[in-house]
């Protein structure tokens, strides 16, 4: 980790004081569509964790499984609504990471968080940023997940790698945000919180 380390500072120092700013929104492109009700969110916590890889650092990603009610099929962080027994949103997104892909929760450094993000499923997301020792190697531990693999961090952070795409929803059009790496189409929620974070880092680089 420390031949990355000033990268990671930087990120960790971009990240503070951003969580409690504006959420980000699954309607952020489509202003002129009716949103949800605020007051029927349901909170949920994602982890978006970052992985020292043979060509730099990478997030790592799951594919939802197509069974699955909400998002079936889609690209993911590792994460899931809240339980009544968890001791907080850092505590969900680390157990829930634990269930999914075998990630211990003692080996997750959460470096910072990213503005809470609504979905069209009416979930209140808190997503969390944490490292991962170079040596974990995830494994599919629960039917909730097809697949898991992995990005670099540096073409997720890249602004001009983001797409704007549309597709029929509900009867209307929505648009919404891709950032497509290799096979894997990442759209949506999970790219709408990666791109607050290229903004994020990039706003704080120009300063």
């Amino acid at each position: 980790m420390e031949q990355y380390r000033s990268k990671i500072d930087a990120m960790q120092n971009a990240l503070v004081g951003v969580e409690n700013t504006a959420p980000s929104s699954d309607f952020d492109l489509n202003k002129d569509q009716p949103s949800f009700d605020t007051a029927k969110l349901r909170n949920a916590a994602v982890l978006i964790p970052i992985i020292p890889g043979p060509s730099g650092l990478e997030v790592i990603f799951t594919k939802r499984s197509t069974t699955m009610r909400n998002h079936p099929g889609q690209i993911s962080f590792p994460g899931g609504k809240q339980d009544n027994t968890d001791r907080s949103f850092i505590h969900t997104a680390l157990r829930e990471a634990e269930e999914e892909i075998g990630l211990a929760q003692k080996d997750v450094k959460i470096i910072g968080a990213l503005p809470k993000h609504t979905t069209v499923t009416s979930f209140l997301v808190h997503p969390y940023v944490g490292l991962v020792p170079k040596d974990f190697r995830p494994e599919i531990l629960t039917d909730e997940v097809d697949e898991i693999f992995s990005a670099p961090l540096n073409h997720l952070v890249q602004p001009s790698n983001y797409l704007v795409e549309g597709r029929i929803w509900q009867g209307q059009k929505r648009h919404y945000f891709t950032v497509p790496y290799g096979p894997y189409y990442i759209w949506g929620a999970t790219a709408r919180m990666l791109r607050m974070l290229a903004d994020i880092l990039e706003q704080h680089n120009a300063h």
